[in-house]
């Protein structure tokens, strides 16, 4: 099932999310959700979804970045972005650590902000302590594009987005940026 995303504007995008429980983990309601989201996630499409961009206030977030998504995207700019392919999986409750200072800037879009883009400088490396989809505690240790997808869907859960980070003089339309921005 294809879940709503909700838009910047709907007062659940700016509240703190709330933990989830281990019992809550293992019911079949967090079970479905998770695979609605994945569902979602694949339809909009993108390579993150948290649980409060489709009305949820639960920190709960998906992640995968598909190799189809980088068909269009030169070596260079892999190499540069560290990107690479990352497996889909579920981040419960996560408490983030940045291993360095913000100084790493690339574009940024959101699913709750359609239509829109804008430079956003992140750490390049992060460490994540956090539940799997099992309740399983575990530890993700990720630099690059991956640290950056963490940061910004790990921003969702405690009522953030990009635009509160963004440097606001590149905010633009993807429109826009496709047609100067990205030469």
């Amino acid at each position: 099932m294809i879940l709503k995303i909700v838009t910047v504007g709907n007062p659940v995008l700016r509240q703190q999310a709330r933990p989830l429980t281990l019992e809550e983990i293992h019911t079949p309601f967090i079970k479905d959700l998770i695979i609605h989201m994945r569902d979602t996630l694949h339809d909009a499409p993108g390579v993150g979804l948290a649980a409060p961009q489709i009305g949820q206030a639960l920190q709960l977030t998906v992640i995968e970045d598909k190799a189809e998504y980088h068909k269009n995207i030169s070596a260079a700019d892999m190499a540069e972005r560290e990107r690479a392919v990352i497996p889909f999986h579920v981040i419960i409750n996560p408490q983030i650590e940045l291993l360095g200072p913000l100084d790493t800037v690339y574009h940024e879009g959101c699913l709750s902000i359609p239509g829109f883009i804008a430079k956003v400088p992140r750490a390049r490396a992060v460490r994540v302590q956090c539940l799997d989809e099992q309740g399983q505690p575990k530890t993700i240790e990720a630099s690059g594009w991956y640290a950056r997808i963490l940061q910004h869907e790990i921003d969702h859960l405690y009522g953030r987005l990009y635009i509160d980070h963004m440097q606001s003089d590149s905010f633009m339309t993807l429109e826009n940026y496709q047609r100067y921005a990205n030469k």
